[in-house]
């Protein structure tokens, strides 16, 4: 019997690790148990970079603390014996960027899993090079990379089988709490302005807001969708002014550059969820 396809696990946002390559040696910035804010922190000029330059922020491996025991599970439970395993890769992305980025990672990363796959012996001789597929399990926000990853590539993803664990595929009402308040789930502790701050200039976390009837309640006048700028607290716009003021390249009008980040920023996620 062929064995089964290899598995990728995408996990959640804001659960893998986050080094900074530009010291020697590296230093990991965001962790299980600590997270510089400061650090992990993108330019308003350029989402890409960190706003505290000179600085080259990749990931590192994803958190063992939550994932390690399902994918130890997963590789016990998937193979027949130890001599014929089936792997079981966990795919570290940068989570703070769009789900454009991420899924663009994951398609790379498949090719390289088929790849390496092809080189297990018991997998060339059951022909598994004939027609490579993986199987993808996401949980979180690692389901919407996965949807993005396959709308994207269309019929020519080689995937075979998904499954998703508490993935929100409306959204979810943690993403405008954490944006507003710092509440939620995105550091460890209490609410602090520092983790307010960096998640409003944290673009994956829009493509989580929620888009479903009776997600907010708006008083006459407002917006009855988060991905409408008029929808949502002043603050939101002063801390990007803040920003932009602080790093940005240049000076002139703050405001009104912080205005067409954060619509830029909505319309990315908007469009997205459209899509």
């Amino acid at each position: 019997m062929a064995p089964s396809n290899p598995v990728i696990f995408v996990p959640g946002i804001t659960a893998t690790y986050l080094r900074d390559e530009y010291p020697l040696p590296p230093e990991i910035v965001w962790s299980v148990m600590s997270k510089s804010f400061e650090r992990v922190l993108l330019h308003p000029d350029d989402l890409r970079y960190e706003m505290i330059e000179p600085a080259r922020i990749a990931p590192d491996h994803i958190f063992e603390i939550a994932y390690r025991e399902i994918i130890e599970e997963l590789r016990d439970n998937l193979s027949d014996d130890e001599d014929h395993p089936v792997p079981v890769f966990p795919f570290s992305y940068d989570w703070r960027h769009p789900l454009a980025a991420s899924q663009a990672q994951l398609g790379s990363f498949i090719q390289e899993v088929i790849a390496r796959t092809k080189l297990i012996k018991h997998y060339h001789d059951a022909g598994y090079g004939d027609d490579p597929k993986v199987n993808l399990i996401g949980h979180s926000m690692g389901g919407l990379v996965i949807t993005e990853y396959l709308l994207h590539a269309g019929a020519q993803a080689k995937v075979e089988k998904v499954a998703t664990i508490a993935a929100p595929f409306q959204g979810s009402l943690e993403a405008p709490l954490k944006i507003t308040t710092g509440l939620a789930e995105l550091g460890t502790g209490a609410a602090s302005s520092r983790e307010r701050h960096t998640s409003r200039l944290t673009p994956a976390l829009y493509h989580l807001l929620p888009d479903f009837e009776g997600a907010i309640q708006a008083d006459e006048g407002i917006p009855e969708s988060l991905f409408d700028s008029a929808s949502w607290q002043p603050s939101v716009l002063r801390t990007l002014t803040r920003f932009i003021e602080m790093r940005g390249l240049d000076p002139e009008n703050p405001a009104e550059q912080a205005h067409q980040l954060f619509l830029n920023m909505l319309g990315v996620a908007r469009d997205t969820a459209s899509g």
